[in-house]
């Protein structure tokens, strides 16, 4: 447990800077509430209707078909970069990765997602 005190050390300042920084800006920081400064601000306009909307299923789709290409991205720069060490059987491993990606995209693009309507 003594190997660790010095990371509670460190932690303890960590939260003590933390804690003293905010109440010390709390405390030293000008308070002059303005009916201009409580007023709405995002996007210059008041808001209409209901937060509680629906969005289209469209989005949440063009958003999965995002994160799995962009995994793909992920996994290629590493392979890429040891390809020459590794040789030929990384090569047909990186091939059925991407072979499967691609169905998953041409499952997307049949289907209609990637279509913005």
């Amino acid at each position: 447990m003594s190997g660790y005190t010095g990371v509670f050390v460190f932690a303890l300042f960590i939260v003590g800077f933390g804690v003293v920084s905010l109440v010390a800006s709390r405390v030293l920081r000008p308070s002059r509430p303005d009916p201009i400064k409580l007023m709405n601000y995002e996007c210059g306009a008041e808001p209409i209707g209901s937060a509680w909307i629906q969005f289209p299923v469209g989005f949440y789709l063009v958003a999965i078909v995002f994160i799995v290409f962009d995994a793909l991205a992920v996994f290629l720069f590493p392979w890429a970069l040891i390809l020459g060490a590794v040789g030929l059987p990384a090569f047909w491993v990186m091939a059925v990765f991407v072979g499967i990606i691609l169905l998953g995209w041409l499952y997307a693009y049949r289907e209609g997602v990637l279509e913005w309507k």
